[in-house]
């Protein structure tokens, strides 16, 4: 009995403050949106991929010894690809103001387990910057890591494109929305409940039941009178108050 009332308690606060729950909520969704479509700026990904693999003649067959070398090289080279050594020279050949740390938080570079592939990703605000930070890296690569490891094992499988109308990889702003939604309602829920709590006033019989402890007996109405005496009461209300028993 006492959950069933405590549910309908729960209720009635979310019925009373229905309006300022579906205001905050639309609210979050709204200021979401706006800030999605014309405050963030959009932010493009271009990739190009590599691959790690000795080149080999026609007579030369597959070495299994030789692609594990390979394999166990790529952890190396994805720390490579994003060091200073390389992306200094990106910087230098693409007349970029920018610094290597600066490059670096735009660089991901990742590649599939047990992959001769290394797919290196580019985010810009601007896709074409984008796509040739992504190629002069790959190439820069290439280059140099015959220096460094000794080693010519790597070459460069797909160019990274600047597409006419690609979608920005971030922000999403349905997605954003989305989550303004379900934080708004979460936070309207909360406040109506919140409210609810440090609302201590007496609204009616149940709530005098509920601070005394004691069942009531009786209420009394009021009667609202208009021009000079006139009671707005209908005249059976009239004849209960003066004792008197009247049909209506």
């Amino acid at each position: 009995m006492e959950e069933t009332i405590s549910l309908r308690e729960l209720a009635d606060t979310l019925k009373k403050r229905l309006k300022l729950i579906v205001l905050i909520t639309f609210t979050a969704a709204l200021i979401s949106g706006l800030i999605s479509y014309f405050v963030l700026t959009p932010i493009y990904q271009t990739s190009t991929q590599l691959l790690v693999n000795q080149a080999k003649s026609e007579q030369q067959l597959y070495n299994p010894a030789e692609v594990q070398t390979n394999l166990q090289l790529i952890n190396t080279y994805n720390v490579i690809i994003k060091s200073p050594a390389i992306l200094d020279k990106v910087a230098q050949n693409l007349d970029l103001d920018m610094t290597a740390a600066g490059l670096n938080e735009k660089i991901t570079v990742q590649s599939e387990k047990d992959s001769q592939v290394v797919n290196v990703a580019v985010r810009d605000e601007d896709p074409t910057i984008a796509a040739d930070i992504a190629n002069e890296t790959a190439r820069v690569f290439q280059s140099e890591i015959v220096k460094i490891m000794n080693v010519d094992n790597v070459s460069i499988l797909a160019q990274a494109e600047a597409k006419e109308g690609a979608a920005p990889v971030k922000p999403k702003p349905l997605l954003n929305i989305a989550i303004a939604l379900v934080v708004g309602l979460m936070t309207g829920v909360g406040l109506a409940f919140l409210l609810e709590y440090m609302d201590n006033t007496i609204k009616s019989e149940q709530d005098v039941e509920k601070l005394l402890g004691l069942p009531v007996l009786g209420s009394v109405t009021v009667i609202d009178v208009q021009n000079k005496g006139k009671s707005t009461v209908p005249a059976t209300q009239k004849a209960t108050v003066r004792g008197e028993t009247i049909g209506s």
